[in-house]
């Protein structure tokens, strides 16, 4: 990477994250910020410029990034996957793109676009390049180990949660003893964890012989491009699983953020939540 680094800033905290490892490492940063996605504050973090742009303004993305010099970029932070396919408004450059894809899941939508970045002298590098250290370690991370149940739900979450990911359908799915309760799809995660524990409620209220204990697993994909839509858990993501009876989070070492990792697993520990990472070999 030279002095100049270029930032495409979506929602959350991943963002900030980045500009702040960014900063510290001597970089001029460059923000990139999406109108419908990035919280303003970005403004006020220590960029050396920070340009506003709607979600299909490819062309103007490019100008930006010639115009400061800007050769090597990383997206940060989520574009929520409704918004791709429904607030977006293509400019010429992208609506080419579009025509040009033969399926319109975000892989290939936003690998598409990291390729005609490339095309233009402007790199995508690793989503994580700076932030390794926030990477989630193999093992159990909380107090509590998961239960001999939560870990066969886990051993079936992650079959399916596989399978799920390699249609770039999902990341998550939530699993109540081997049932798979709900799968991630365009709502994103918390939904997800949110929909599962009302469908437990309303299955309690009928009698239901499944236990309302969940486990949520977050898997990356197979071939997980770690220039972006890495997944990424925060304190939000306990906070929704409390809220949803969920008792144990498993994830795949080395693929998946943990923005604040102490925060997460002290809240986790206070909940009586389990966190386990294990590392995953794909065949």
């Amino acid at each position: 990477m030279g002095s100049r680094l270029g930032l495409v800033a979506g929602n959350g905290k991943f963002p900030f994250l980045v500009l702040e490892a960014a900063r510290a490492k001597g970089y001029e940063v460059v923000v990139a910020a999406i109108r419908e996605e990035t919280d303003p504050a970005i403004e006020k973090r220590g960029a050396a410029a920070v340009h506003w742009l709607s979600l299909g303004e490819l062309t103007k993305l490019i100008k930006i990034f010639k115009a400061e010099g800007v050769s090597e970029a990383i997206m940060a932070g989520q574009v929520k996957h409704k918004q791709i396919f429904s607030s977006i408004r293509p400019d010429w450059k992208l609506a080419k793109l579009l025509l040009s894809l033969t399926t319109r899941n975000t892989d290939s939508l936003i690998g598409a676009v990291a390729d005609v970045l490339s095309e233009e002298g402007i790199h995508l590098q690793s989503s994580t390049a700076l932030l390794e250290p926030m990477l989630a370690p193999a093992g159990v991370l909380t107090r509590r180990a998961p239960t001999d149940q939560e870990q066969t739900n886990i051993t079936y979450g992650r079959g399916v949660a596989h399978h799920v990911a390699r249609f770039d359908i999902g990341q998550t799915v939530v699993i109540a003893e081997t049932a798979c309760v709900a799968i991630e799809a365009m709502e994103g995660t918390d939904e997800a964890i949110l929909r599962a524990g009302a469908l437990m409620q309303g299955l309690h209220g009928e009698a239901s012989t499944l236990s309302r204990a969940l486990t949520v697993v977050k898997v990356a994909k197979p071939n997980q491009d770690m220039r972006f839509d890495v997944p990424v858990v925060g304190i939000h993501t306990i906070e929704t699983m409390v809220k949803a009876g969920a008792s144990c989070l498993a994830l795949d070492a080395n693929k998946c953020l943990m923005l604040d990792r102490e925060k997460i697993i002290e809240a986790a520990n206070q909940a009586d939540i389990a966190i386990v990472a294990d590392e995953v070999v794909h065949r």
